[in-house]
């Protein structure tokens, strides 16, 4: 029987759905310039630099020139913001705010400043159109993503404008960020609105890849447990290369196929009759090589709506979530030990032992029997796979497919003393996990003999 797009299409939306069931939470999508190219028609890297030299007059060549000379755009970023200077310095003063003119304010402003008016009026036009029909459901569909978080090396501001109830942090803040929280947008190379954030010349990539080791470690807290999307990027993009190269040394993943990662792939040549690749190979530096999973499309709907179905939290407030956490944040770390605030603590280790007030303490309607469902199942498959030694989540799950391979029963396939699924919304579902799955896993890992409880229902 021949294979065609459409066996592929939902070969790939299938493979999604396990991927959000099995990891439980939303996806994270790491958004390139491809994204804003194809929505509101940005510049690329080249086009951006060609602009850039038409709009100031001491660069008297055509990019070309630079081009041949240098072949780096980052070199190329460097030269310009020199001669941005010397003709803000000049003639073109006019054409840039006072303040910039400090001496305390680095020479490379006036080259970012013509950057964020190049880039300053992206996004849908009047009536709200992103171009086409096409593409305006392509906009829908990845808003009805709902992603836990967004990552994105562009400077421009489309991305806050299509979730605009998600936080922007800008650059290295991140790193004074005390905790990870959802519905955030991490614009690591700076944004328009902060000009001076912007990560542009030879000099600025030396300073974050310096820097960049901390920002990793946080972001790779993400990636160990979503789901994660790149959009916008080129298969060779050195962005996309230097974050998986990272996550090949945290999880040692030796060529084996990285679950939950995937690139989107923009192909004009896809037919009802093509079959593209599932995965692909990338060369991420170092001798280091890593399976990822690819998706070929040339309509991204389809791929966003797959991507939709591991959860609804489009009834949650991101701005009230964020608040509940950075102050439930403050207040166990600053607030209580340096004696800010009075706490009744009989009353309120009454409420938390009883369980079922803790929802009631932060304002959220309680559930029946709350307490003893998170005393049975406290693990997810992550805190699971961390029982067990191991750094990801994917490694726990390989053990339970073995139990199913061996037994013919998949715990992860219905509730019992092992397992339960809870629905979290209209779409989604979490997996939550007992100490007796690890316990049983621990002795599949170690190879030792096992048994499965009687119908799976144990008395925890």
């Amino acid at each position: 029987m021949s294979r065609d797009y459409q066996q592929y299409k939902d070969e790939v939306i299938a493979d999604v759905g396990e991927t959000l069931r099995d990891a439980g939470c939303q996806p994270i999508i790491f958004v390139g310039s491809g994204f804003s190219k194809r929505f509101a028609s940005a510049p690329k890297w080249d086009e951006l630099l060609r602009g850039l030299a038409e709009a100031c007059p001491l660069i008297d060549k055509s990019y070309g020139y630079y081009k041949q000379t240098y072949n780096d755009p980052m070199r190329i970023g460097s030269v310009f913001a020199d001669l941005y200077r010397e003709w803000a310095w000049g003639v073109g003063r006019d054409q840039f705010p006072d303040e910039y003119f400090d001496e305390s304010v680095p020479g490379d402003i006036f080259i970012k400043h013509k950057v964020a008016e190049l880039l300053s009026n992206l996004g849908p036009d009047k009536i709200g159109s992103y171009g086409s029909v096409e593409l305006d459901a392509e906009i829908e569909a990845v808003r009805s993503m709902n992603p836990h978080a967004i990552v994105t090396t562009n400077y421009d501001e489309l991305v806050e404008q299509i979730f605009p109830e998600y936080s922007r942090i800008v650059g290295q803040t991140i790193l004074r960020q005390p905790y990870l929280a959802v519905g955030e947008v991490f614009k690591i190379h700076g944004c328009v609105s902060v000009p001076g954030s912007l990560v542009l010349t030879k000099e600025d990539y030396e300073e974050f890849e310096s820097d960049k080791k901390y920002l990793s470690a946080k972001l790779l807290t993400y990636f160990a447990e979503h789901p994660l999307l790149f959009i916008g990027y080129s298969a060779t993009d050195p962005n996309i290369k230097s974050v998986l190269y990272d996550v090949d040394r945290m999880i040692k993943a030796d060529f084996q196929l990285i679950p939950n990662i995937y690139i989107l792939e923009f192909s004009e040549d896809v037919t009802d009759d093509s079959y593209p690749p599932h995965d692909r190979v990338l060369a991420v530096g170092e001798g280091r090589e890593i399976r990822i999973k690819t998706i070929v499309a040339s309509d991204y709907s389809w791929v966003f709506k797959a991507f939709s179905n591991g959860g609804a939290l489009e009834k949650v407030n991101m701005k009230l979530l964020r608040a509940l956490m950075a102050r439930t944040y403050d207040l166990v770390r600053k607030d209580v030990p340096t004696q800010r605030v009075e706490i009744d603590f009989q009353t309120l280790d009454k409420k938390l032992s009883e369980g079922h007030n803790i929802a009631t303490l932060l304002g959220i309607a309680s559930l029946d029997h709350a307490s003893k469902f998170n005393v049975s199942y406290p693990y997810t498959l992550t805190t699971v796979a961390a029982q067990l030694g191991y750094s990801y989540w994917y490694y726990a799950n390989k053990l339970i497919d073995k139990v199913t391979k061996e037994t013919g029963v998949n715990i992860k396939s219905f509730d019992n003393g092992y397992h339960v699924t809870v629905v979290a919304g209209s779409k989604t579902t979490m997996h939550k996990y007992s100490q007796a799955v690890v316990d049983l896993l621990k002795l599949v890992q170690a190879g030792q003999p096992y048994s499965l409880a009687k119908d799976c229902d144990i008395d925890i």
